[in-house]
């Protein structure tokens, strides 16, 4: 069922989302400031390519001061725009009853595109 919900989820914008997460995340790695930003960025589009049957779980042992400083200056730059991007996008496929999964996973993803650090993308077991 995950690799039919994924399909689905790449033919209606998912396959955009993924392309922006990855040339986010070239350009971002082109400096050397910019990497853990770009790691970042892979990850959330290692989430994107393939949404369904994943989940976003906390870093054990806690990240600590330097995921809190990470985080807002990622909130402060892309990270604000991103959410809300996730944000308008599941609320536009909320709208019908087929594309609730679709608004769900977008959802999902609005909160690592909002706090990348200190958090994991795992697959559920």
């Amino acid at each position: 069922m995950n690799l039919l919900l994924n399909i689905i989820w790449l033919v209606f914008g998912g396959f955009i989302v993924v392309i922006g997460y990855v040339l986010g995340a070239i350009l971002l790695c082109l400096t050397i400031i910019g990497i853990p930003f770009g790691v970042q960025c892979f990850k959330l589009a290692g989430l994107a390519i393939a949404p369904f049957g994943r989940e976003i779980r906390e870093v054990d042992p806690p990240s600590g001061c330097l995921a809190i400083v990470m985080n807002v200056i990622w909130i402060i730059l892309p990270g604000l725009e991103l959410a809300l991007l996730h944000l308008t996008l599941a609320l536009i496929f909320a709208v019908t009853i087929i594309g609730l999964p679709i608004a769900a996973q977008h959802l999902k993803m609005t909160r690592l595109a909002l706090i990348p650090f200190g958090f994991r993308v795992r697959d559920r077991l």
